[in-house]
Order: C-alpha cells, then sequence, then structure tokens
C-alpha cells in the first residue's frame, strides 16, 4: 500500500512518518516544477495549517526548498546529499542505456524506464529522440501510481488480476488528481493490456500526446519501458509497430540481465 488515505489509528510516531513519507512522495510527483502549498494540501488531504507546518520544517531542515519568486516547494538539498551515499544492489537505469537509446534512435520519440516501487512507478531513466516535437511527460525521478502512464500500466498487467486490483483500489483517489483516469479507466486499460501485450495511453496525463509501453520479462513485474510521442505520431499502425520494436528490446534486455544474475533490490519501498 501506498499511504495516501490511510486510516488515522496509527501510533503517533509512526502516522508522523507516514505523513512525510506521504507528502515527500507529493512534492516529488511534480519532479522539476514544484507545487504550491495549496497544491500540496489537496494532494496529500492533510489539513491547510499541519501541511504547512510540515512543509516549514522540512524546508528547515533542507529536506525540501521553497523558490523564492514562485513560492513552489520542491524537493531540497538534504536528499541530494543522502542519495550519493545510496548504493542500490540493481543498477538497472545503467543497464539499459543502450536499449533505450536503441529505443530513442529507432522511433525518434522520447523512451521512459519505468521501475516499480509498492503502489507506484518510478521513472528512473529517459532516453531523447531526434524528432523534433518531444514528448518530456517525466522528469526522471518522478513517482506516480501504477496504472498512470504506460510503463506504470504495463507493470500493473504483469501483476495477478488480485493485487492489480488492490492496488487500483488504494490509488483511486489519486488517480483523478494526477490524470483524466479513474479507477474503472485504469481497470479497463489493464484488461486491454493484458489482451494485446502492450499498453496504451491516450491523452491521460497530458494532453495531445500518447505512450506504448511493455513489460522487460526478466523483472516481472518490476520494471517497463516505453515510448511518448504526440498523439499524431501514434496512430494504430505506427503504434503496432513501436510495440512491436518495444517487445524485441525488452527481450533483449531481459537476457543481458539473466546473464548478469545481479540480486534484485526490493519492490515495496
Amino acid at each position: 500500500m501506498n499511504g495516501h488515505s490511510r486510516p488515522t489509528a496509527s501510533p503517533s510516531g509512526t502516522q508522523s512518518i507516514e505523513r512525510v513519507v506521504n507528502l515527500l512522495r507529493v512534492v516529488a510527483s511534480r519532479g522539476r516544477n514544484g507545487m504550491r502549498l495549496g497544491d500540496v494540501t489537496a494532494a496529500s488531504g492533510l489539513p491547510s495549517s499541519t501541511c504547512f507546518r510540515m512543509l516549514q520544517r522540512l524546508e528547515g531542515e533542507g529536506v525540501l526548498e521553497r523558490h523564492p519568486v514562485t513560492r513552489k516547494y520542491m524537493l531540497g538539498p538534504l536528499l541530494y546529499e543522502l542519495g550519493l551515499l545510496a548504493n542500490p544492489r540493481f543498477h538497472l537505469a545503467q543497464r539499459s542505456e543502450e536499449t533505450l537509446a536503441a529505443l530513442a534512435e529507432h522511433t525518434q520519440d522520447t523512451v521512459y524506464l519505468s521501475e516499480r516501487r509498492g503502489s507506484e512507478a518510478l521513472c528512473s531513466a529517459r532516453a531523447l529522440g531526434d524528432y523534433p516535437i518531444k514528448a518530456l511527460t517525466l522528469d526522471v525521478g518522478v513517482r506516480r501510481p501504477l496504472g498512470v502512464g504506460a510503463g506504470g500500466l504495463a507493470i500493473l498487467c504483469a501483476l495477478s488480476p488480485a493485487e492489480a486490483d488492490e492496488i487500483i483500489d488504494d490509488q483511486a483517489g489519486r488517480y483523478p488528481k494526477l490524470s483524466t483516469l479513474r479507477a474503472d479507466h485504469v481497470r479497463a486499460a489493464v484488461a486491454e493490456g493484458r489482451e494485446r501485450g502492450f499498453t496504451f495511453l491516450d491523452g491521460a496525463v497530458h494532453p495531445g500526446t500518447a505512450a506504448v509501453g511493455v513489460i522487460i520479462p526478466a523483472l516481472v513485474p518490476m520494471a517497463a519501458i516505453s515510448v511518448a510521442a504526440i498523439s499524431t505520431r501514434l496512430d494504430e499502425t505506427r503504434r503496432l509497430r513501436i510495440a512491436a520494436e518495444l517487445q524485441r528490446q525488452a527481450l533483449l534486455l531481459s537476457r543481458l540481465l539473466d546473464r548478469s544474475a545481479t540480486p534484485v533490490a526490493p519492490v515495496g519501498i
């Protein structure tokens, strides 16, 4: 479970930690664009006064910073400094660089790597194609509920029906805040994705942009790759061609990862 609509019966210390983590996830969901106080309050579900006090304290500790002009909150320097010390056991982004670059060259569009983190998908890498109009729908490091975005939707499709339904129920309140989707839309998209072997979303997060995604077989249901473009570049004919190339590259990457035999990090972070 992600923690965006948890019951309030937790012990106060545990509840405080959950609130802080939830708040950081909310701010991080906008990437480097940042969020104003009102947006953070609405997305987190916390009372405005509580949210303001927490944001001020996190800013004072360097966990968040606030832009002097726009007054938007964004992730702060302490998180970057702590991240330098983190040593991921599975360097998927680095090992996927050639695959993402090959897909970006082949499609000329934007390619994303999404990794599962509990009920969310983390954008861990991105490669840009040469097409002049780019679909830059995600920053590296942004986390979104599984089902928002073609990569996260592909991960959701690879889960058991029971686990996928549980996640969709858990994230139901977040879908309309981050996209045009509702829980029933996500369920329908999952059913379609399972049937055809790839996912497709058009205008779900950014109007005029669409994306195709597939799971990485060696990491089911850990990670997925997707191609995003302006909607007119992903008509049905080209969509099928892109999906086929995604599946081919995902299989090649899976074979490479299988040979490396490196332990996979836990997913419930």
